[in-house]
């Protein structure tokens, strides 16, 4: 029977998301935990995984397309029951050439015989490959045709180790992305017609995910949150000071502390001494919070993110800044899930 792959919520407030990339394509093989596409959300690019084991049947959802709904099938795969159905086929014709040469030999069934050989090199050709989601990763940033690697991993499952030592290919790839925002460009020219832009006096670049979510949530800060500048000139010196100290102490664990740890942690206290600051409105009424969860900007490649410190009240400074350290990093290369940059109440920037 056939299995459907759904778009995942990767989130709780996940409504939809960009399917940035397939891993898999029709006639593979994939098994549980083998990695299958990239979906990007809000502002990360995360990695699915397959739950079902199964042949790939039909890819349902283009790679690139945008705002495909949660729980909406993106793909097909075949279970144990499906292989031997599509096989029906085949068998069905080759009863029929028999019937004509009936009076002649029977061997003539063993003569068909070789028609569905040609499908076994067929799916070796189609890159039936196991490999570890690290080992695609790798492959990937380095460029490498998996199928000329040789696994050995268990079952000849290609691992970190096979793709690690291996140099760089320089295969560009075949351009496929750019057929993706073809359709978006006839709305746009569209939209700045009416604002009498001609068309064909401009560059249209289009925009992903997080470009949109950074313009939407500007947006709704700029209508939902009172706006005013505050702004007061400090002198530093004394909080420089205990940083150095601070850091001295730290330093056999490692750690340091920045002055951006610093506000994070002043900021959390704050928060705890006027609870009316650390709020937020929703239609329904406005909601206080209990922990300060401080978000922190982190400037990234095409845009900007906010990971959270969550419950940033009850944390000392080296937790802090190794918490702030760790979420900057992963940041950086896309590596946060959801719950770790939505939800913050209060945002820091420096």
């Amino acid at each position: 029977m056939s299995i459907d792959v759904l778009m995942p919520a990767l989130s709780p407030t996940m409504e939809e998301g960009t399917l940035a990339k397939w891993h898999v394509k029709k006639g593979d093989t994939v098994s549980s935990g083998d990695v299958i596409a990239e979906i990007e959300t809000d502002k990360a690019t995360m990695e699915v995984e397959a739950v079902d084991e199964g042949v790939v049947e039909e890819i349902l959802v283009p790679e690139g397309s945008e705002g495909v709904k949660v729980n909406t099938p993106i793909a097909r795969l075949a279970g144990e029951g499906a292989p031997a159905a599509a096989a029906a086929p085949s068998p069905a014709k080759a009863p029929e050439t028999p019937k004509a040469e009936a009076p002649k030999p029977t061997p003539a069934a063993p003569v068909e015989a070789p028609r569905p050989a040609p499908a076994a090199p067929a799916k070796a050709s189609g890159e039936r490959i196991f490999a570890s989601p690290l080992a695609r990763r790798i492959a990937e940033q380095k460029g490498l045709d998996l199928s000329q690697v040789q696994g050995s991993g268990p079952h000849g499952r290609i691992i970190k180790r096979d793709v690690e030592g291996v140099a760089p290919q320089t295969k560009a790839p075949a351009g496929a992305p750019a057929s993706a925002p073809a359709g978006a460009a006839p709305r746009q020219a569209q939209t700045l017609a009416q604002m009498g832009i001609p068309d064909g006096s401009y560059d249209l670049i289009p925009l992903d995910g997080m470009r949109k979510t950074v313009a939407r949530r500007m947006t709704d800060s700029f209508r939902d949150v009172p706006h005013f500048p505050l702004t007061i000139d400090l002198e530093i010196d004394g909080l420089l000071a205990s940083r150095a100290k601070i850091n001295a102490m730290l330093e056999k664990q490692g750690v340091k502390v920045s002055v951006n740890d610093l506000v994070i942690k002043a900021a959390a206290v704050a928060l705890k001494q006027v609870p009316e600051a650390n709020a937020s409105y929703s239609p329904e009424g406005i909601a206080m919070h209990h922990h300060a969860d401080i978000a922190m900007a982190v400037a990234i490649d095409g845009g900007l993110i906010t990971p959270i410190i969550r419950k940033a009240e009850q944390k000392g400074l080296a937790q802090i800044a190794t918490e702030a350290k760790d979420l900057a990093e992963r940041a950086r290369t896309r590596k946060l899930k959801p719950d770790e940059f939505q939800g913050g109440t209060f945002s820091v920037s420096n």
